[in-house]
């Protein structure tokens, strides 16, 4: 997958490695790697160390946190994909008596379910799993703090939830299940919930004297799933692409947008920010651009993996100290240079193989009311529709093979789009989730709601 490094300019190159080594400096990290991936291969890797000699590399380990959610996502959504359990249904369904409530596998992935934000006792990241060997010991006598859907609340303890459930449903251990249907077949070799020489060792750094203290690197038990493992920048590019791209062998690219998509209530101040939740994926807006992935953190480590699928460009820098560089900034950096320095050269344009005189007859100028939309036939065989004032409702649809068209986004996502005819076999107009689009503002020929007055458009004379 790695690529010679001078497939990016030099002056690109050396923006990446100027950032890098900022960070590094400024958050007093004992190391900092890093890597971008463009068009799903890596093109340039970096790293800054405060020890004498070869700095590592992106086969070096490093502990990633809450990247592991992702991963426990995935695997949540492959058992989705084959029919196993719904994401509407309750966790209780299959993890009876843990007091989850009704809390929803999804409500779980999206962070909604209402459960605590940590496990009681001791601070899970710090002590070893033995402490915690049951579901029950993880919740406690009281897992719920807010009403399942209402709310995103961040839960630790959900992920270990999503982790039982795939275990339940696989009759395997999650460490087993994870090896088996997703780092075997993208090739993360260097991806393990244990980790595996070359690795960093954790540090907390003083903060405010330039000494280190080692951090303990606990097995986590049955909080691995919301946080165990190990990976090298070098695997994590390879993630990114896979969760830009898809593979069939894992999930598919559908859904891998479907877990791109928001799906918890955010809070006033989510919003200001312009941060959102999906399922098992973090998205905040930066510089202009939608970044979605992960953020994670041990006690002595610091991930952070970011893309944006518009530039199709991602990021992954990783650190082995407890607080220090900010690792979704630095990793929003990284994108940024390489997107506005290189921008990304679209594909060339095609037309259509064969068009459908039906299909043609659809496309152009049409109102709903007095608003103009126009409606067009991409080469990939969407239909777009988009208001011609340049703000408003837009979506595309697609095929459903009986003759209607299903939205994909916004205000119109999973509405359906039908081309209605007259007796004679004339186009009449599109009924849009029981809006009335026509050719002409409020056309006479066409059953708009209320009807048009008879004496038509006037003056005010």
């Amino acid at each position: 997958m790695t690529t010679p490094q001078e497939e990016l300019l030099p002056g690109t190159r050396r923006a990446l490695m100027h950032r890098i080594a900022v960070a590094q400096t400024e958050g007093r990290a004992p190391s900092l790697v890093a890597a971008v991936v463009r068009g799903g291969e890596t093109v340039w890797t970096g790293a800054r160390t405060s020890v004498e000699g070869h700095a590592p590399d992106e086969d070096v380990q490093y502990r990633i946190g809450s990247i592991t959610k992702t991963f426990t996502a995935v695997l949540v959504l492959r058992l989705r994909d084959e029919g196993v359990l719904g994401l509407s249904d309750p966790v209780e369904e299959y993890l009876p008596g843990t007091g989850a409530g009704g809390a929803t596998i999804a409500e779980l992935l999206a962070h909604s379910g209402g459960l605590a934000a940590e496990t009681p006792g001791p601070w899970w990241e710090r002590t070893p799993g033995s402490l915690r060997p049951e579901l029950s010991d993880v919740l406690g006598e009281r897992p719920l703090l807010h009403p399942a859907g209402r709310r995103f609340h961040y839960s630790n303890p959900g992920y270990a939830l999503l982790g039982a459930v795939v275990e339940k449903l696989r009759n395997a251990s999650w460490e087993d299940v994870l090896r088996r249907e997703v780092l075997e077949p993208l090739g993360l070799h260097r991806t393990s919930v244990r980790s595996k020489a070359p690795h960093a060792g954790g540090w907390a750094v003083h903060p405010w004297a330039d000494v280190l203290l080692p951090e303990p690197l606990e097995d986590l038990g049955r909080m691995a799933p919301a946080g165990q493992l190990w990976s090298t920048a070098g695997d994590l590019a390879r993630f990114a692409a896979f969760l830009i791209e898809g593979d069939e062998q894992v999930l598919s690219a559908a859904s891998l947008r479907e877990m791109r998509t928001p799906a918890a209530p955010v809070e006033a101040a989510d919003v200001a920010s312009g941060y959102a939740y999906c399922l098992g994926l973090e998205l905040r807006h930066q510089d202009g651009r939608a970044l979605m992935g992960h953020t994670g953190s041990l006690p002595g480590f610091l991930a952070c993996l970011t893309a944006s699928v518009a530039d199709d460009v991602s990021a992954v820098v990783l650190a082995n100290c407890t607080s220090g560089p900010a690792p979704f900034t630095v990793a929003a950096d990284l994108v940024r240079i390489v997107a506005e320095a290189e921008p990304r050269i679209p594909a060339p344009w095609q037309p259509l193989r064969e068009a459908e005189p039906t299909l043609l007859e659809l496309v152009g100028q049409w109102y709903w009311g007095t608003n103009a939309f126009a409606l067009r036939l991409s080469a990939d065989g969407l239909f777009s529709l988009e208001p011609l004032s340049g703000t408003g409702r837009r979506s595309l649809f697609r095929p459903t093979g009986d003759g209607t068209w299903v939205g994909l986004e916004g205000y119109y996502a999973g509405e359906f789009l039908k081309p209605v005819r007259r007796p004679d076999g004339s186009l009449s107009h599109l009924d849009l989730g029981s809006f009335v689009f026509t050719r002409r503002p409020y056309d006479d020929r066409a059953p708009v709601p209320g009807g048009v007055d008879p004496e038509g458009w006037r003056g005010i004379g």
